[in-house]
């Protein structure tokens, strides 16, 4: 592994915080901290610690002796001096005389000692890094240790090839009892530089950041050297069929699957995320992968993103597309039933009261194709398929010098279900369209824009179409939550495919479609040219339908329902002079969303419509609305406010009322009107 140190960069990164006020140790403690956090086979998505020991001066003038340790939240690539918060460290070595302490307490003992009273939550570990004595401490979970660690005789292995240089601590879960059992190894052989954590990871230390951090790149790299001189490769490949089917022939399947069933037609649904390499394929594609995935994951914490470790498909086929959804749902239900068992049988051993967390997997491997990361937000499925590569990497490499023995079940079961955690997973309380994801086309126009934003408000991820694809993009980048961008032509059939196929690739499916696009022609009926009115209905009535046919076709395959919108328009039932071209094919629209609402309710998809006037957009911009008003003898406001309720009617009307009918679960064949107040327009 590369030692990227730089002394230039560490004392620039000095120079830099100290004009901020930081000093020098906590400038040098962030500096390797991220450089350690920027090598995901060291540390990935939270994990691993660093601390240092330095003093601080608190507001009334008193200086204290300090440990400045990695404070829970921070990611250990991006963090920066308040993500190492301080906590006096006296009281910290006072309690190493105690003879338990559970982690509630230790929680309490060291934020009741923390510097700044706001700062976050340090480190569960921070007391394994107080009660070593050295200045830098360094924590990661490597790869390559793991592959010596995950092992029946790791600690073996570990002397053989560390000597008397690293010191061994059996496997403790993390808290107070690990602290001292890993200073009781230390004060055995003062001497070492660092301790192997059994099923674990790997801690180093030293008097200076430099010297931490040069030891855990040296033990990193003997650890990876030995892989690479006697490893063997562990696989026997498996055949595969020759019709493999593609990624995003299954996605939607798949993340339909492992949505979690709250009865009556609710679902917690997942955003799922594909990802394939050689080292994947190779791992997936082999013989043993079913052994190897139900042996768990390389270190504990993983419990924490992939569970008790991965689902295993068999590889899909072209020709068994059609059944190949009731293969998953067997291999789902196998592994509820399975991860449903584990949970009963540990949390059986004592008179603690549990709730089962979903036993849903969040890593599934496929043969032929690579792997698939499902978490209920992007984030977390990236997160999945980050770690699940990790994992990949970890396992085979212990496999190829002995056999990936991981940590077992019930020690797995305590880490995942530990207290710390689950307080932290009470805390997050999702949005309603957390794990949805919503389309929509016209995205990039004033009500298309008001719609994402509205949606995403409400946690949903957004697959913004429009046209013009860098407005899509910009539209998408001001809303945030991983949401996408697209070009797309709505009145071409395959541009439109395309836009649904990328949803899939990005987020496994789609379960909120919004028809938004369209525009409008002036004609009288009479004398309207033909290629006009062909024009509006290509783009107001024929897109319509293909949007319609591409989101039915994802939702049928995902079986988790979902919610097809439309924007029609008052034209569609109160027509006005010159608009036939945009009236017609608008009311061809609504007619559109009653038909698949009557034939797709089976499928719990519910379809409705929003039928909204005079709101500002492409459709009705200010030189027009000026053009109207002023042919009426009003004012722009007294134009935009004729209603019944005088009030000017926004975009920001119109998407609240898309987001009602996504919400209302028992809702379908509807038709919303958003005009305040338009009796020629109501429906009768």
């Amino acid at each position: 592994m590369e030692n990227l140190w730089r002394d230039d960069v560490a004392e620039k990164v000095v120079a830099d915080y100290q004009a901020k006020g930081v000093t020098r140790d906590l400038a040098l403690r962030t500096y390797t901290t991220r450089l350690l956090g920027g090598e995901p086979r060291l540390v990935l998505h939270g994990g691993g610690n660093t601390s240092v020991k330095t003093e601080m001066t608190d507001l009334v003038g008193d200086t204290h002796a300090v440990l400045c340790v990695k404070g829970s939240g921070w990611d250990m690539g991006v963090i920066e001096p308040p993500g190492l918060p301080a906590v006096r460290i006296e009281p910290l070595l006072k309690s190493r005389k105690l003879a338990k302490l559970s982690d509630e307490d230790m929680v309490t003992l060291l934020r009741a000692n923390l510097i700044d009273p706001l700062a976050p939550n340090p480190s569960v570990e921070a007391l394994l890094h107080a009660f070593l004595p050295h200045k830098f401490v360094d924590h990661t979970h490597s790869t390559a240790i793991l592959a010596i660690a995950d092992q029946a005789k790791s600690r073996e292995m570990s002397t053989e090839l560390f000597g008397r240089k690293m010191g061994f601590v059996p496997y403790i879960m993390p808290g107070f009892a690990l602290a001292k059992a890993a200073a009781e190894v230390f004060e055995q052989d003062p001497t070492v530089e660092g301790l192997i954590l059994d099923k674990h990871g790997i801690f180093t230390f030293g008097a200076t950041a430099k010297e931490a951090y040069d030891r855990m790149i040296h033990y990193v790299s003997l650890a990876e050297d030995h892989v690479k001189r006697n490893g063997r490769h562990p696989f026997t490949a498996a055949a595969l069929p020759a019709d493999l089917a593609g990624p995003g022939d299954i996605a939607s399947m798949l993340r339909g699957a492992v949505a979690v069933d709250k009865s009556e037609g609710r679902f917690d649904r997942m955003i799922s995320v594909f990802r394939t390499s050689p080292d994947i394929l190779d791992f997936v594609n082999s013989a043993e992968v079913t052994d190897m995935a139900a042996r768990g994951v390389s270190t504990p914490d993983l419990s924490i993103r992939i569970k008790t470790g991965p689902m295993v498909l068999p590889a899909p086929t072209k020709e068994n597309l059609g059944t190949y959804r009731g293969v998953i749902d067997e291999r789902v239900a196998a592994f509820v039933a399975d991860y449903t068992e584990y949970f009963r049988s540990n949390d059986a051993r004592d008179d603690v009261k549990r709730t089962m967390l979903d036993p849903m997997p969040r890593l599934t491997l496929v043969p032929g194709l690579g792997i698939y990361g499902h978490g209920r937000t992007h984030k977390d499925a990236m997160i999945a398929v980050d770690v699940g590569e990790m994992w990949i990497e970890a396992a085979r490499d212990a496999e190829s010098v002995g056999r990936f023995e991981p940590v077992s079940r019930p020690d797995l079961f305590d880490l995942e279900y530990w207290s710390l955690e689950q307080a932290k997973l009470a805390g997050a309380k999702p949005k309603p369209f957390t794990g949805q994801v919503v389309l929509v086309t016209g995205g990039a126009g004033a009500i298309g824009a008001a719609i994402v934003k509205a949606f995403v408000v409400e946690g949903a991820h957004a697959v913004v179409v429009d046209l013009d694809g860098e407005r899509a993009q910009a539209v998408a980048k001001s809303v945030g939550n991983s949401s996408i961008g697209l070009a797309c032509d709505i009145t071409d059939p395959t541009s439109v495919r395309g836009a649904f196929d990328a949803a899939v690739a990005t987020f496994g499916g789609v379960d909120i479609v919004v028809s938004n696009a369209g525009a409008a022609w002036e004609s009288p009926i009479a004398t309207m040219d033909d290629a006009l009115l062909r024009k509006s209905f290509e783009l107001n009535f024929f897109a319509h339908q293909s949007v319609a046919q591409n989101a039915v076709r994802i939702m049928k395959a995902q079986k988790t329902g979902g919610a097809l919108l439309f924007n029609a328009s008052k034209q569609a039932v109160n027509p006005g002079a010159k608009f036939g071209a945009y009236g017609l094919p608008k009311a061809a629209t609504l007619f559109l969303s009653r038909q698949y609402a009557l034939e797709h309710g089976a499928d719990r998809i519910r379809v409705n419509a929003v039928n909204a006037d005079r709101i500002r957009s492409g459709l009705l911009n200010d030189e027009m609305i000026a053009n109207r008003a002023a042919a009426r003898g009003l004012s722009v406001s007294e134009y935009m406010g004729g209603n019944l309720l005088g009030l000017e009617v926004t975009a920001d009307d119109v998407a609240r009322a898309f987001v009602h009918h996504a919400l209302a679960e028992r809702t379908t064949a509807d038709v919303t009107t958003v005009d305040g107040g338009n009796i020629a327009a109501a429906l009768r």
